[in-house]
Parts: C-alpha cells; structure tokens; sequence
C-alpha cells in the first residue's frame, strides 16, 4: 500500500499526517513555535521554527507509523498566506518572516494603490492592496531595511519555504500566489505590468506551478534530516483556504465551504474568474487547474462568541468543569431556548472593525434594539445570529458576482454547534453539510500529492475517494421567513451607523 505525507504550516504550529490512499489518517503530529512581536501590530516569526518544526513532525509520524518511508508516495505543503521569507543567492535566511496578520504596510498598501491605480489592480490581481498581503511587505522591507533588500535573491511564501528545505528548489503554486498582489490571477502567472510598476525584479520570484504539478523530489540532505526517503516527489500544495477546500470536497461550481473560526469565512469554487471590482470580496485561483475560488473574510465571527462568553458566561463556565462538557454546548442550550429573533436584538459583528463586505477599520460591535426586558440569554441568541447575517451579507457580495454556492460545508469551530449550522441552513435556504473527517488543510495537500503521483486522475476523483460527508442540516422554510424580516433590518444598519462609526473613530484618537 501507498501513502500520502501532509504537511500545514501554520501560525501557531505545523502539522503533519500520513494518510492512506482512502483519507484515513494514519499519524499526526504537530510542533508548536513562537510568534515573535518586536511593536505593536507586527508580527513575525523564523523560517528556521517552521523547518525544525516540519523536520520533527515528520520524523514522528514515520517513526508512530511505522511506514517504510518508500511507500510515502507523495508530499503536498500547506500553510499561512500571504507571508514574505527573504533569502540571499546562497539561500540563507535574512530577517525573520514578516507574516499574514502584520498591520505595518499601511503605507505601503498606500503607495501600491496610487502607482497601480485601485481599479487596475483589482482588475489584474483580483484584490486591493491590503497589509495583510506580501507586495506592501516587500515594499517596506525595501524602504526601511535597505541593507536586507540589497541582499534579497530569493523572495517566497511560508510553505515554500519548507519545500525549498525538502527539495533545494525555489518554486511556489497559484493559490498561494494569489494572496502576494503581484499574480495575474485570471491568467495564473506573475504579472509583469505590477512587478515593473513596483520595481520588483521578477527573477527573486519563485517559478509558479499548478497545486498538484510535481515541483521537485526530497533531497539526501532532507532524507537524512527528516528520515524521507531521498527522490520522494514534492508537488505544489496550496495555501491554507485552498488546502481546506480540497480537504472538504469543495472543488466543484457549487461547492462552498463556511468557516466560523475566530474569522469568518465563506470559500466558493468557481469555473470562471469572477472579481468584485469594489474588492469586497477575495478571488484567488483554486487548487483545481481552470478553476478559482471567491473568499469572504469576517474578522470577529466565532471571535464574538467567545468575547460574549468570556465576559458574561463565568457561570456557564464553571457549570462546564463540573460537568466535563464544552462551555460552548451549554450556551447552545441556553440559546436555543430563546426564540428567532433574539425578542427584537440584533447584534452587529464588528468587534475588529470589518472586511468583508464593508471594508471599514472603523466600525465597531453593536447591540441594537436592546431593552429592558432583555437578558444574557436574549444577547447570546443574539450574538450567534449576527454572526450569521454577517456571512449572509458576504453571500449576497457572491450573488451579485454570479457565484451561486448551493453545497455547503460547515466547519471550524462553529460548524460543530448544530445550533449554529441551523441558523446558517436557514438564512442561506440550502442544506449544510460536515464532514466526516476533520484534518481540512493537511488531506487536501496530501490528496493533491496523490494527484501529482498519479493515484487519481484528477483532484476531484481524489475527493470522490477520501471525503465523506454526514447527513445535512436541511433549512426550515418557517424559520427561513421569520430571519428574513431580520435580516432586512441587520443589512441596514451599517449604512446608517457609518458616519457615527467614522466620527467615533475621531474620539478614540483624542
């Protein structure tokens, strides 16, 4: 029998799982690093944690497994987007990684938008210039570390990383790329028409390829540091949204997956490029080849719930220990006691300021309609269902794109409250799914790894093979009705609340 080596870089550690050739985990191991904060708002970390930790989880899963290494049929990489590693000719590392949820490039993201232009560049890379994304990094490296930038011959992704240390090649994939601001992403190429705006030298890019092309093979070096086995094929993986969606089936027109972490997201397939022009939404390219997928972000989703039970929840908390369940189930209980609705509340999710779909840093989390006959219980209802119309507002952004999502996977920590997946069942009016396996990002590497070896013909036969889904939450028409009218209201808000939020924004900096 052949298997299949996972591996997902990400913030607060990497994992690693050898699967069967059917999805079935044989062993997982997982490493934790630091994030390193040197001001407030940074956030960076050492390439050389990523590769410690991806060494050690590998040695531990060959070893717990106790798989002959040549029967791993293939590598696939998984890991945080968006982050800038900066190596020099002989590919030593040169500062630490500046990573994904860094505030630092507001300037930066500034600039890039005056030279582009922001509608070109929404046009050509499919997203505006956000911090959060590599081009305004490189940018500032260039500005305010010079002597780095001098040095700089190699630039690269998190996960690319780790595959530079397995493979010696300095290679990346479409969706990963697709969250740098410099891919041409309806062509799936570097764009030349950015990188000379910028002055960014295209030769310190990595080769671009497909998530399931073969990039390179594990070298002696790595076999003996990780105990692979030397010429293992390595193919191109993806970023971690794209990962997750190949890790749940949704590699189809239909197919979403809705993720209620400490974010939110809504992540749809497509076969078509589809950009919102306004940049309300994501598009990157899909780890399936000719395809692509449109992402919403929420930034306080799964977050607000639990800022409501840490502040307001201590005796649902203390209840928990005694009773050895999740504090989370309780408040599923107690929520569902109170009807649609809230009794009138409606909470606004906008505890981080927001991204999708209002793009407003100012805006702030509302109680609205609040009074005097409600209780804790009435806002908790409250509090899941604004988190709900957040995601609804964003599948109405999809809408108006011609993207019809119709086959949902709920997942993340959310998507375990059937509370939550029933609210989400109702205002979407389709069915919502789980899946039977819960690895996401690390059995999508490892199936397109399994593609990239010839196992299955495609990414979809792989997800045929190794994704099972439980039976779905199916909406309920009347309650469908009755969040309808609700939300009507929630979508509102916003707009009138927007000059209030601005003016807030103002008393904060006095």
């Amino acid at each position: 029998m052949m298997y299949l080596l996972g591996i997902d870089l990400g913030t607060s550690g990497t994992k690693t799982v050898i699967f069967t050739q059917e999805g079935k985990p044989v062993a997982s191991a997982t490493e934790e690093y630091p994030l390193i904060q040197p001001q407030n708002g940074w956030a960076e970390q050492h390439p050389d944690d990523w590769w410690k930790a991806a060494q050690n989880t590998v040695s531990r899963v060959l070893e717990d497994s106790d798989i002959d290494p040549g029967d791993i049929a293939g590598i696939g990489i998984s890991g945080q987007m968006h982050g800038l590693v900066m190596l020099d000719k002989d590919g030593n590392v040169l500062r630490p990684a500046i990573l994904w949820c860094d505030g630092r490039t507001t300037e930066e993201c500034k600039e890039i938008t005056e030279i582009i232009g922001r509608k070109r560049l929404i046009e050509i890379s499919a997203n505006p210039a956000l911090p959060g994304f590599t081009a305004g990094k490189i940018l500032w490296v260039r500005k305010h570390e010079p002597e780095i930038w001098e040095k700089c011959a190699h630039i690269m992704l998190p996960k690319d990383y780790i595959r530079y240390k397995l493979t010696g090649i300095y290679a990346t994939e479409v969706s990963d790329a697709s969250g740098t601001n410099l891919l041409d992403v309806a062509n799936r190429c570097w764009s030349d028409e950015i990188l000379g705006k910028l002055n960014i030298d295209k030769s310190i890019l990595p080769k671009m390829y497909e998530s399931a092309d073969v990039t390179g093979y594990v070298t002696y070096e790595a076999a003996k540091a990780t105990g692979l086995k030397a010429g293992t094929l390595v193919v191109g993986g993806a970023g971690d949204n794209a990962a997750a969606a190949v890790g749940t089936g949704v590699v189809k027109e239909g197919n979403a997956f809705i993720s209620i972490g400490t974010s939110g997201v809504i992540f749809a397939h497509s076969n078509k490029v589809s950009i919102d022009p306004e940049g309300r939404v994501h598009t990157f390219c899909a780890a399936v080849p000719n395809a692509w997928t449109v992402m919403s972000c929420t930034l306080a989703a799964g977050l607000s719930l639990k800022w409501f039970r840490d502040n307001f929840c201590e005796a649902e908390i203390q209840r928990a220990k005694e009773e050895n369940v999740d504090p989370y189930y309780l408040m599923d209980k107690e929520a569902e006691k109170v009807p649609i609705g809230a009794n009138r509340l409606i909470y606004l999710p906008y505890l981080m300021g927001e991204r999708s779909p209002i793009l407003d840093s100012n805006s702030r989390g509302v109680f609205f309609g609040l009074s005097a006959i409600h209780g804790k219980y009435d806002m908790l209802r409250a509090v899941m269902e604004g988190v709900v119309y957040s995601q609804r507002h964003c599948l109405d952004v999809l809408h108006e794109m011609n993207v019809y999502p119709e086959d949902i996977i709920a997942t993340g920590g959310g998507g375990s409250s059937p509370l939550w997946r029933q609210m989400i069942a109702d205002n979407f009016g389709f069915p919502v799914k789980t899946s039977t396996n819960k690895e996401g990002p690390v059995l999508g590497v490892a199936l397109l790894a399994g593609v990239g070896a010839g196992l299955y013909k495609s990414v979809e036969e792989a997800c045929e093979i190794a994704i099972k889904t439980n039976p779905p939450q199916l909406p309920i028409e009347d309650n469908g009705k009755k969040y309808n009218k609700v939300y009507a209201i929630y979508k509102n808000l916003y707009g009138q609340l927007k000059q209030s939020f601005s003016e807030l924004s103002e008393l904060e900096r006095e």
